[in-house]
């Protein structure tokens, strides 16, 4: 009975899987679209701790770092706030997040500029995917040289290399290029709000 009921649901679900597809892509899209627009806008490699407004606060747009692009990009294409979403899970779950820097509590200011944060926050929330398929829209975690966390959101254009590149913030600005296969500890994300 069990296995005739699974079967007339996946039947079911057949007629909707394009338009499924059709969305996803779309909400990809959009998601790329706002990160690509931080081109030639963000300029300026910034790590500084700054106190921000909450929810919803940000550095000035024309500075930030790698995580900063993905911040801005989410909020510009879904009107999501990783700033908010972060806080409140940490403060729910702080046992649940990385205990790098030391901290006895959550920093609304500054956790969800924290790339093993956003993982965290990710992973739990069942966002991970294997590393084999990669699609636009998608998030790639890794670490660089010094074990420097980094991310970015993989958009629809290939490198020389035939990979996807990416749009992140790696030290001089956003900009569109390879990462994938870049860094030590690859990580993919897929989270497209609907």
């Amino acid at each position: 009975m069990e296995r005739r009921r699974n079967i007339l649901q996946s039947l079911l679900a057949l007629p909707l899987a394009p338009q499924l597809a059709a969305e996803t892509n779309m909400r990809a899209q959009r998601l790329i679209v706002a990160a690509r627009h931080q081109i030639g806008i963000t300029r300026i490699y910034d790590p500084a701790y700054v106190a921000l407004d909450y929810p919803g606060g940000d550095i000035p747009v024309e500075r930030g770092v790698c995580i900063d692009v993905i911040i801005r990009a989410y909020r510009g294409a879904f009107d999501f706030d990783f700033q908010q979403q972060v806080h409140e899970d940490m403060a729910a779950h702080f046992s649940a997040y990385p205990k790098i820097w030391g901290l006895t509590r959550t920093d609304r200011n500054i956790d969800h500029r924290r790339v093993p944060n956003i993982e965290t926050w990710l992973s739990r929330r069942n966002h991970e995917r294997a590393t084999d398929q990669w699609a636009p829209g998608d998030l790639v975690t890794c670490r660089l040289v010094g074990n420097l966390p980094h991310i970015g959101i993989v958009s629809q254009r290939r490198g020389a290399d035939g990979q996807f590149m990416s749009i992140h913030n790696m030290g001089a600005g956003t900009q569109e290029t390879s990462l994938i296969g870049y860094g030590r500890d690859e990580r993919r994300f897929r989270f497209l709000p609907g």
